[in-house]
């Protein structure tokens, strides 16, 4: 592989701001926002909808 050509892949924190719930995940998600959580500091992302706030992601299908 080539050299300094891959983003960083690190743990970044995605906030559902309907639900005001954090999703911590590895991402190269590109973003100049960080955020504290429990004492750590991740970068920040901002989301409209998750799992945690729209019922098409938290009815369980069969």
């Amino acid at each position: 592989m080539k050299p300094n050509i891959h983003p960083e892949y690190r743990t970044v924190a995605f906030h559902d701001t309907g639900a005001d719930k954090y999703i911590l995940v590895g991402s190269t998600a590109q973003t100049s926002r960080t955020v504290e959580i429990d004492g750590k500091t991740y970068p920040y992302v901002t989301l409209d909808v998750s799992s945690h706030s729209h019922p098409f992601y938290t009815v369980s299908r069969k």
